[in-house]
């Protein structure tokens, strides 16, 4: 499949960005571009910053990943490129899909005459890791 993947978008299969898309394959932790390299570079030593930038770049404008700009100085991605909303934990900084079932909407859809295509939706809070973790402190 991501084989597949990087065919489809005209893609030269380097073992670099066979290796970013089975990094975020299924991945859930919204990883940003230097989290990537970080997590890569041990095993390919020459791949650059800027071939993970480029690889996430052609991703996003296919679709085949989501641009999430939750935090004002990093962007994060995820794969699901499905419209949903996140959670950001204002305590860890971790990136969470929220499951906000009520608040999904089918896209496209139309508002006062807008069609909407597309939508983002952040929520900011503490995650239940940090909420757990606060409690035990008190106790």
């Amino acid at each position: 499949m991501v084989i597949k993947k990087l065919k489809k978008l005209g893609l030269k299969l380097t073992p670099q960005r066979l290796a970013i898309l089975n990094l975020l394959e299924g991945n859930t932790t919204h990883p940003s571009a230097e989290e990537i390299y970080n997590q890569l570079k041990p095993q390919y030593p020459s791949l650059s910053l800027a071939t993970v930038y480029n690889t996430l770049e052609v991703l996003t404008k296919s679709g085949e990943l989501q641009e999430i700009r939750i935090k004002a100085d990093k962007r994060h991605f995820d794969p699901n490129p499905a419209p949903h909303s996140h959670f950001l934990c204002r305590v860890c900084e971790s990136v969470h899909d929220l499951d906000d079932g009520l608040l999904e909407m089918q896209t496209p859809f139309n508002v006062n005459g807008y069609l909407v295509e597309g939508y983002t939706l952040y929520f900011y809070g503490i995650c239940p890791g940090c909420l757990e973790k606060e409690k035990g402190k008190n106790r």
